[in-house]
């Protein structure tokens, strides 16, 4: 039977399972690759991987990695944090007020179809090319048009007119209609939607940097690819994946702990 569920125990085991298959495939590909060239660097093997982490630590090879930690987290932080304003304030007045929605949602609707990173020379005349401006602009303007919609679209179908007249004639006024009764409606909607930005917000941010910055992971990655250093890029991928996934946690542990009525 589809969709039949399985045990939590049952579930852990075959996701480890699964990263044990990739780094056994992964060892296997390395091995033959060093067998046929013990100086490949395109499939580092353990010890190469050594020798990259041993540079982070220590700074060598130009490799700032806690510099990098630093300025792209903060880059995110900052972009993700005004998108989701942004989006929060625009999408909840398309979605109570029908004359807002119908002056904004057309041009925000066209303005999601293009991807942000084909209006760099955009942002470029806009926000400068140096700077945090740049970075920012690009992560919040990427993630707003959709995250704006999907927060409208819950506004108007989570919340049955029932519920809003009830609380009319209640005594609640506009403000309190909005906040008391539609934010606490689609709150879990909002984490949601703003939880599968990250992904994203963290493209558009790797980007940026790749093209622009002199620090951050997209830098980096840039500068260690042009050298062949694949132990370091390889790593820095897996400290952003890493990242990615405990961010999502923390937004899931968020919805949670804030709409527990909301369930798994």
């Amino acid at each position: 039977m589809i969709r039949r569920s399985i045990s939590k125990r049952t579930r852990l085991l075959l996701g480890f399972a699964s990263f044990v298959v990739i780094l056994l495939g992964y060892a296997w590909m390395s091995h033959r690759a060093h067998v046929e060239n013990p100086r490949n660097k395109t499939l580092p093997n353990f010890s190469q991987f050594q020798e990259g982490w041993q540079k982070m630590a220590t700074g060598d090879g130009g490799i700032k990695f806690w510099d990098d930690v630093k300025a792209s987290s903060t880059r995110l932080a900052v972009g993700v944090g005004i998108g989701v304003l942004l989006a929060f304030v625009i999408g909840l007045a398309m979605g109570c007020i029908p004359q807002v929605e119908a002056v904004l949602l057309p041009p925000i609707s066209f303005f999601a179809k293009i991807p942000p990173t084909a209006m760099l020379a955009v942002y470029f005349v806009l926000f400068g090319v140096t700077g945090m401006k740049i970075f920012v602009a690009l992560i919040a303007f990427g993630i707003f048009p959709t995250l704006a919609q999907a927060i409208a679209q819950a506004a108007q179908k989570d919340v049955d007119e029932h519920t809003i007249y009830k609380s009319y004639t209640l005594g609640a006024s506009h403000f309190e209609v909005i906040w008391e009764v539609v934010v606490r409606q689609i709150l879990p909607r909002i984490i949601e939607n703003a939880r599968l930005q990250i992904g994203p917000a963290m493209v558009f941010l790797i980007a940026a940097e790749f093209a622009l910055a002199d620090v951050g992971f997209g830098y980096t990655l840039r500068m260690q690819s042009r050298l062949q250093n694949l132990n370091i890029v390889y790593t820095y991928l897996i400290i952003l994946g890493v990242a990615g996934l405990a961010i999502d946690w923390c937004l899931i542990l968020m919805r949670r702990k804030l709409c527990p009525w909301f369930g798994e």
